[in-house]
């Protein structure tokens, strides 16, 4: 399985690309704004989203998911208590941006849900608390974590929406996972979940 980060945005948001080796379909994930550059580098790398995969409903993670649901006829996918916020520019924020967005989404999400990508696929866990319907994609060694865990440091929960002992509960979740595993976070570098957890625990 591969994956290609595509850093958009005022807020350099990570949106990603992510499939099979062996195939040219991949699932784009938060495609937060710069649709032109997303498109450069697709055709570039001669690869096809099917699916437009949303971490959470926050502005600087969605903003160009409609234009690239209208180039490619794909679904748009979110977990379903975030999903209510995408049609409400105050809800996800970018009311406080430049271009306010609303939009449905087409496939609503639940933990379990999965892709078959690569040998083990791509599987949603529900890991609420930068937002109530934040999700991490989880796959055989990488997990693609939103906004819920970075390098050095985890997501904010003083947004309308955050709750952070649900968070803590979340990371906990997510610690549980292998040392090796890569963490590809919403903003900012890669990082393990081994490194993460000495960060944020000393073990």
């Amino acid at each position: 399985m591969f994956s290609h980060r595509i850093i958009v945005g005022e807020l350099e948001t990570n949106c990603y690309a992510v499939g099979d080796e062996s195939a040219k379909d991949v699932l784009l994930i938060d495609p937060g704004d710069d649709p032109e550059r997303i498109l450069y580098y697709l055709d570039e790398a001669g690869v096809t989203p099917t699916e437009i995969v949303l971490t959470h409903s926050h502005c600087d993670h969605i903003v160009a998911a409609p234009k690239m649901r209208e180039h490619f006829k794909i679904p748009i996918s979110i977990h379903e208590l975030d999903a209510p916020n995408l049609e409400d520019p105050k809800r996800n924020f970018s009311d406080t941006f430049g271009e306010t967005v609303s939009f449905k989404a087409d496939r609503i999400l639940t933990e379990g849900d999965s892709w078959p990508i690569g040998k083990s696929g791509v599987t949603v866990l529900h890991t609420p608390g930068h937002s109530p319907g934040s999700i991490t994609l989880v796959a055989s060694s990488m997990i693609f974590s939103g906004d819920t865990i970075f390098k050095n440091g985890i997501g904010r929960t003083d947004l309308p929406g955050g709750k952070y002992t649900d968070l803590v509960d979340s990371i906990k979740r997510l610690l549980g996972l292998r040392d090796e595993i890569i963490i590809y976070p919403g903003h900012g570098p890669r990082t393990t979940i081994g490194d993460e957890r000495y960060f944020l625990t000393g073990l």
